[in-house]
């Protein structure tokens, strides 16, 4: 029986992006960590790769495994929808989990050339559009996971472009008018989206020979639980 080798080097880069979102969430917790934000900016430009690496390999995966992965977004969607709310007091989009589906939906409609998918795909870029205000990271979040997908295995410059699709991504705006006014964290920030994906690949790139434990289906659960960790650490500390 072939048994495929598990790549560590991406189990890796996605314990570092829970790493990236646990610390970008501590800011809420109740003192003030705004430098926080910083290495914060790196987790979905990080997940959106994971994404695209486990898309690259669907020609080796069944179409049943395609939906699972689907399916399981979904579920987590609206479990952790709840936690969300519950630590992110002053919320004004919904949790991450539907951007990611949406970003899948455009991602497989993409690389797909069946009508299904591309229907699919479709209809997930016209709610990207119709519901931007209100998905976390917007309508350029929803496109991050395709554009990894197209410069993943093109030269490093390339993760430039979607340097530029994640700092837009991380309302580019704010961020450069903060700058402006002289804040401390938004000029680290903004060159932490423009090089997020270039670090990301450069990671999957080099670090062939580690073994990190694999992260497998049960890391889904870690977004919802991760909340309510932090929520019953902000409740001791308060």
């Amino acid at each position: 029986m072939h048994l495929k080798q598990r790549d560590g080097a991406l189990d890796l880069l996605k314990w570092l992006a829970l790493l990236s979102m646990v610390l970008d969430h501590l800011r809420y917790v109740g003192y003030s960590f705004d430098w926080l934000y910083v290495p914060g900016r790196l987790a979905f430009a990080w997940f959106c790769l994971a994404m695209a690496v486990n898309l690259a390999r669907g020609r080796e995966v069944t179409t049943g495994n395609q939906w699972r992965y689907l399916g399981w977004l979904v579920l987590f969607s609206a479990v952790s929808e709840l936690p969300y709310r519950l630590f992110i007091a002053e919320h004004d989009t919904l949790n991450v989990m539907p951007t990611l589906v949406l970003g899948l939906l455009v991602a497989r409609g993409w690389q797909d050339r069946t009508s299904q998918a591309r229907w699919l795909a479709a209809g997930a870029l016209l709610l990207a559009v119709v519901f931007s205000q209100w998905l976390m990271f917007g309508f350029f979040g929803v496109l991050l996971p395709l554009v990894m997908l197209r410069v993943l295995r093109r030269p490093w410059y390339f993760a430039l472009l979607a340097g530029l699709v994640c700092l837009a991504a991380n309302q580019w705006q704010v961020l450069f008018q903060a700058a402006r006014q002289g804040n401390g964290v938004a000029i680290p920030a903004i060159v932490a989206c423009l090089f997020a994906p270039w670090l990301g690949l450069f990671l999957l790139r080099q670090a062939k020979g580690v073994k990190p434990p694999p992260m497998r289906r049960w890391a889904y659960a870690l977004y919802p639980v991760h909340f309510l960790v932090l929520l019953a650490l902000r409740q001791v500390i308060a």
